[in-house]
């Protein structure tokens, strides 16, 4: 398919490279018009989900007394392999910054479901109808919740792989986290589908407007049900009347009431790639370089880091839009294909680095 990948040479990375090859994930079938990636984006976010999944939601206290919403996948019953034992790896999914659970993430889900995973889906506060309990929202790359989240599944599936990914601008939550927990980030492997890395200049170059003001919308739609709760730290007139993501992530965050600070002290703490060099587990980033959401490749992809970091794998291909890559049958996703393979190698790679060295698996 065209696809090339970026990293520093490591045994790792040569696994990763048969692995891929091997499995046909990268080849699959071909989508009528490759260089529409406007289409592409709209084909993957107005479809459906093949199957309707059955969820099971848990809200899940923090430190604060704020709540976030754990959705785990546990059906459709009929799929093969569905419901995972007790070990089985446990799939940590992020959607994007908006909150907005995709069908395409659902469709990953699903087939990670059929592959014998346990998908999750974490939501953050007041997000996909999560209560907000508290007069205060997560910060874009503010990885604070998402830590609490994976210590309790850490808990409640001790033997168990974790592994985590994330869709679109959800990245910058996993890829701080990753960098800001290192070699404590419990994780054994990640992944970020179409992820944004620089999230100051995203939010201040803007997206075409086809983009930025439905997901605009829902953000509105969604504050809207808390701006009550949510008039005591902000202006929530001036929040509900944003004309741009900019605009609301600023009213939101840097002109609160109690705590004001600028937009260039906000991004030192919130930058997902802030602390990128500590990151300690492997990941997988798979970018298109068409796509009309994150920007021109030569601004937006820090290639230097993969080139650098042992850890970073970007898997570039010359089409695909944002979160489309769309193949016709079944799956019509063949990231999806190439991220559960991804994982699979990942898995295999550390056993056998185990036995080479003679080293007990982590309890």
């Amino acid at each position: 398919g065209h696809c090339r990948l970026l990293c520093k040479p490591s045994a790792l990375a040569q696994h990763l490279v048969r692995s891929l090859g091997r499995s046909g994930a990268l080849r699959g079938g071909r989508w009528p018009w490759p260089r529409w990636p406007q289409l592409q984006m709209l084909w993957q976010l107005l479809q459906p989900s093949e199957l309707e999944p059955v969820v099971a939601r848990e809200l899940l206290q923090l430190s604060d007394a704020g709540l976030v919403a754990l959705d785990w996948l546990v059906g459709p019953w009929g799929a093969a392999g569905g419901g995972g034992g007790v070990s089985s790896p446990v799939l940590l999914l992020i959607p994007n910054a908006a909150g907005k659970v995709t069908g395409g993430l659902l469709q990953l889900g699903l087939r990670a479901l059929e592959r014998g995973f346990i998908p999750v889906i974490f939501n953050r506060r007041g997000h996909n109808g999560c209560p907000l309990t508290t007069p205060r929202l997560q910060p874009f790359g503010d990885p604070g919740d998402l830590r609490e989240a994976v210590t309790y599944l850490r808990c409640r599936h001790p033997s168990a792989s974790l592994l985590a990914v994330s869709e679109g601008s959800g990245s910058g939550l996993l890829l701080a986290y990753l960098g800001e927990s290192g070699s404590s980030s419990r994780l054994a492997a990640a992944a970020c589908l179409s992820p944004i890395f620089r999230g100051r200049d995203w939010f201040e170059a803007g997206m075409p407007w086809l983009y930025e003001w439905p997901l605009l919308l829902h953000l509105k739609q969604g504050l809207s049900r808390y701006a009550g709760a949510l008039a005591e730290v902000v202006d929530t007139d001036r929040l509900l009347g944003s004309r741009s993501l900019r605009e609301l992530e600023e009213t939101l965050f840097c002109r609160t009431r109690s705590r004001p600070t600028s937009w260039e002290s906000y991004w030192e703490r919130n930058e997902p790639l802030r602390d990128a060099d500590e990151a300690a587990v492997p990941v997988l980033c798979l970018c298109s370089a068409d796509d009309p959401v994150r920007g021109p490749p030569a601004q937006s992809l820090p290639r230097e880091l993969f080139r650098s970091s042992p850890f970073f794998f970007l898997l570039l291909t010359p089409h695909g839009g944002h979160c489309g890559f769309p193949r016709r049958g079944p799956g019509r996703c063949w990231a999806h294909e190439a991220v559960l393979e991804y994982f699979r190698a990942m898995a295999e790679f550390l056993r056998t680095e185990e036995r080479r060295k003679g080293l007990p698996r982590p309890r």
